[in-house]
């Protein structure tokens, strides 16, 4: 798993590529809980991800329930249809904030 992360309009996008799952999942924690722990508005871009397991799916609530706990505002772009399947069958798809594209994320938030 790769990862880039930017600054966009306010938000830090992190970008993931590639497999998300028990081997790469460890990573991708500690780069979701870095970025929602020193930024206000955090954009996960997904659509480079083409897999994710039980444990990338339980390496994103996590970050999710850190930011939702700490007052930070953090949406889901350009979920890849791998990952929109997977969260979908998990019904997290009702639970996450999900955008298609950053203005889409910008536009919605509360």
């Amino acid at each position: 798993m790769e990862h880039h992360i930017r600054e966009e309009q306010g938000y830090h996008i992190a970008s993931l590529t590639g497999e998300i799952d028990l081997e790469t999942s460890p990573q991708a924690r500690k780069i979701l809980l870095d970025t929602v722990d020193h930024c206000e508005k955090i954009l996960i871009d997904m659509a480079s991800v083409t897999y994710l397991d039980s444990s990338g799916i339980a390496t994103l609530v996590e970050a999710f329930q850190r930011a939702k706990k700490n007052g930070k505002h953090m949406a889901f772009i350009y979920l890849s249809p791998a990952v929109l399947r997977v969260l979908s069958l998990a019904r997290l798809d009702k639970v996450f904030a999900i955008h298609a594209d950053i203005e889409s994320a910008i536009h919605a938030e509360p």
